[in-house]
């Protein structure tokens, strides 16, 4: 038995790489609508762009799925807001959230400043947490 995401819409934050592109497209290939959000920077979150969300919903779509990118930097409230926005208003629910967005800066933590510990947490934690909360009042109310 195959658990099924039919008519459901899930979001996968740093779903252009690794395995939060493994999330994307296994939650398609099980039905589901798939938001594929990526600011599209490096590992160590430097630069930006959208292809690599492009590629994965190009990819989803090829196989049949329903998908859109999204370019939201998890680490900054008002995009993330605006992303579940138009969510919305495309799909009308959200069903899902992954958080799976983060960087490394692959630095000992006696070489880290702080400043690159801070981006970390940015991302990691802080990304975390303004997804979730942007997905909270209409999660609970489905």
């Amino acid at each position: 038995m195959s658990i099924r995401f039919n008519d459901q819409v899930v979001i996968v934050t740093g779903s252009g790489h690794g395995l939060g592109k493994c999330h994307a497209l296994e939650f398609a290939r099980r039905g589901a609508r798939v938001v594929v959000n990526d600011l599209g920077a490096g590992v160590d979150g430097s630069g930006g762009g959208s292809d690599a969300a492009r590629d994965v919903v190009a990819q989803i779509e090829a196989e049949g799925g329903e998908a859109m990118e999204n370019g939201a930097n998890v680490a900054d409230f008002a995009q993330v807001e605006a992303m579940v926005s138009d969510v919305i208003d495309k799909w009308g629910r959200v069903d899902v959230l992954v958080n799976n967005a983060g960087i490394l800066r692959d630095k000992t933590f006696g070489k880290m400043d702080l400043a690159d510990f801070a981006a970390v947490v940015d991302v990691h934690l802080h990304g975390s947490v303004n997804c979730t909360k942007a997905v909270w009042e209409k999660m609970c109310e489905q």
